[in-house]
């Protein structure tokens, strides 16, 4: 799922979705477009859409939320859960999940913090600190608790 085109890598929600709707074999990284669709009604209709959805920009500064971004988050957050990398993210992932009683929403408290380390990295023209996006992660256990 790794490219630069965004057009692709949106493409690949549209084929993942459709695909699930028609009841066609899906890959595992489609089965997880698939599930973390199925916990986001509210982007389904978008992909019904293709054409309208495809190069449509999504800007903070106007109240947008990008939910390609956002879906594509909760995708990186499972990875990162599943392989323990960075370590120590899959305990944090489950005492918020005990905090919070519900996955999605230890997931949507962990996307700020993603979020935040990914644009320090960018700003700076660095690779992500790990360290300090796992702090960041087990301060949002400390404040859950």
């Amino acid at each position: 799922m790794f490219s630069s085109d965004r057009d692709q890598l949106r493409r690949q929600y549209f084929l993942a979705w459709r695909k699930y709707q028609q009841g066609e074999a899906l890959t595992a990284l489609e089965e997880s477009i698939v599930e973390v669709v199925a916990e986001h009604p509210e982007y389904q209709p978008l992909l019904a859409s293709e054409d309208r959805a495809l190069g449509r920009e999504y800007l903070p500064e106007q109240g947008a939320t990008n939910p390609f971004l956002h879906m594509g988050m909760h995708l990186a957050l499972r990875e990162q859960v599943a392989t323990n990398r960075p370590k120590g993210i899959h305990a944090v992932y489950q005492a918020l999940c005990r905090a919070t009683r519900n996955p999605l929403e230890a997931e949507h408290l962990m996307m700020d913090c993603l979020a935040e380390s990914l644009w320090q990295a960018q700003r700076d023209g660095t690779m992500p600190d790990e360290r300090a996006y796992l702090k960041r992660l087990r301060k949002l256990v400390k404040r859950a608790d």
